[in-house]
């Protein structure tokens, strides 16, 4: 799995290189400011970019902007943003083209190698990985909200979790339920958010970003 780096310090740059390296990811490109990464991204087209938010020259969005003018270009590139704060503007923007392949981690939170590795790979495999804390400041500047409002509060909450990554097994036993009483959960959430019968995971994925979205 070909992946592309953005990250501005040296040392944990490296360190990315050699932990994804170790999990049998082949690092194309390892860039540190966003003109770089963009031209990384298009020249490469990888099957997943894992990016800082912030970078040179002004040290705010430049990553996030790279990222997302190359997604544009190259629709459904997947993007995992690491970060140390909410930059919703453009967070929203990422998910606003409902291809999946997205994710927005933030960086203090990541509790495990094997969390932030699986993120990765759902990326690449054009899922989504979504901080709680991301989905909540989302969610709360949302103005369109009309097809999640037909939706329970328990719906909601299997939605977010479904934003988060996890499957069906792992929602169930944070809510203390049957995987059965996921199944049909989801099932209603799809029929609500009118969402065709298709393959699974790409509803499961728009699923997500319309809640992400809110609209």
């Amino acid at each position: 799995m070909r992946v592309v780096i953005a990250e501005d310090l040296a040392l944990l740059r490296d360190g990315l290189i050699r932990l994804l390296s170790a999990y049998g990811f082949t690092v194309v490109a390892a860039v540190e400011t966003g003109d770089a990464l963009r031209a990384a991204l298009l020249e490469h087209r990888p099957d997943v970019a894992v990016v800082d938010v912030r970078l040179p020259p002004t040290f705010t969005d430049e990553g996030l902007r790279a990222a997302i003018a190359a997604r544009a270009e190259a629709p459904g590139l997947p993007i995992l943003v690491l970060s140390q704060h909410v930059e919703q503007l453009y967070a929203r923007e990422l998910l606003s083209d409902r291809r999946g392949g997205v994710g927005y981690l933030l960086k203090d939170r990541i509790a495990t190698v094997g969390e932030f590795v699986d993120a990765v790979r759902r990326v690449a495999g054009g899922g989504t990985a979504m901080d709680p804390e991301v989905v909540s400041q989302l969610l709360a500047r949302s103005r369109r909200r009309e097809p999640l409002d037909g939706l329970t509060p328990r719906e909601r909450e299997v939605l977010g979790l479904m934003a988060q990554g996890r499957s069906n097994t792992a929602i169930a036993q944070h809510l203390v339920v049957s995987d059965g009483a996921v199944e049909k959960h989801i099932s209603s959430i799809f029929s609500k958010l009118d969402l065709a019968p298709s393959d699974t995971e790409h509803r499961r994925v728009l699923a997500v970003l319309t809640y992400l979205n809110g609209a």
